[in-house]
């Protein structure tokens, strides 16, 4: 598939001031963003379980400019959801689409090896026939891929490309999200929430990286955690401003974010701080029936108002 996306690029690239993908990043299990400007750059393109990152938090600042981007189901609805709030026109986007069948959690991987798998400590790695095969310290570790995906592949309902001028490959089916992960959490009581998230903000070291990884982050010139007038958060190292901070980053975020995993992801903590857009993700879906980063014509339910919501029934006082 990757030559058929090679040639989609190389169809696109004229037209574009560059094309948003996947290239080698500082070692082989990592990749990183590639900036497609000329034909040479699209020879180290690679799509596949290990183009993790999601290329649409790089949108925002090419307003303005039209690009071309490459997009798995998650990265699309990102962009979906760029386009309807407008902060990116759609005629400034060329999005080539492919179907994924998952990409894999670098955290997973380092937890089964017993290593800390730092940036250039992998020597090989290679994913072929339901396999990721790693090799660090000289010695090669096979792993089932099933088990070091990353936990929302395993629930992703929009595995391919929703928004697309040109798609490669086959489509393939989405899998149900049950909200699983958050009937667990909720079914513990207050105190002991309270208790999990005082142990993981205890772990956080304030690098937002939550917040620079999510394309649906915007404000970042204006950003509650830069501000000193008004001084919204301290410098404080307590656990009550880490969490602070997250909830007002999940507020933000409430009905817009799509899911796309990226704040979990770049924690180098490994810190779940998608547990709480996820929790308001679903909150929307029930209240307004809206699922974020699915119609570039819906306008999300916090941006918009109606006296009456068809979905919620009054209160009789």
């Amino acid at each position: 598939m990757n030559k058929e996306l090679k040639d989609a690029i190389l169809k696109v690239l004229p037209e574009v001031e560059c094309v948003i993908g996947w290239g080698p990043g500082p070692d082989p299990l990592r990749g990183a963003p590639l900036f497609m400007r000329k034909p040479e750059d699209v020879e180290t393109f690679a799509a596949g379980p290990l183009a993790v990152n999601n290329p649409a938090v790089f949108l925002p600042e090419y307003k303005g400019h039209k690009v071309g981007i490459v997009v798995k189901g998650c990265d699309s609805r990102s962009v979906v959801q760029l386009i309807a709030e407008g902060l990116v026109k759609r005629e400034d986007v060329v999005i080539i689409g492919f179907p994924c069948e998952g990409v894999v959690d670098i955290l997973k991987i380092a937890k089964k090896l017993g290593e800390d798998l730092e940036p250039g400590m992998v020597e090989a790695c290679e994913v072929k026939d339901g396999k990721v095969s790693v090799t660090v310290k000289g010695q090669k570790h096979d792993l089932p891929l099933a088990d070091v995906m990353a936990a929302k592949c395993g629930i992703c309902q929009y595995p391919n490309a929703v928004l697309r001028d040109e798609f490669v490959g086959a489509e393939i089916e989405g899998k149900p999200d049950e909200f699983a992960d958050l009937a667990a959490f909720e079914a513990m009581s207050l105190e002991e929430r309270f208790a999990f998230w005082e142990e993981e903000m205890s772990r956080c070291i304030r690098c937002y990286a939550c917040r620079n990884a999510c394309p649906l982050c915007v404000c970042r010139d204006h950003c509650v955690a830069s501000s000193r007038e008004p001084h919204w958060v301290s410098q404080s190292d307590g656990t009550r401003e880490k969490l602070f901070f997250q909830l007002v980053h999940a507020t933000h975020l409430a009905g817009r974010c799509t899911g796309c995993g990226e704040c979990g992801r770049a924690c180098p903590v490994g810190i779940p701080v998608g547990l709480f857009k996820r929790t308001l993700g679903r909150a929307a879906l029930n209240l307004f029936d809206y699922k974020a980063g699915t119609n570039v014509e819906t306008t999300p339910p916090l941006q918009t108002f109606m006296v009456e919501e068809p979905t919620i029934k009054e209160r009789d006082w």
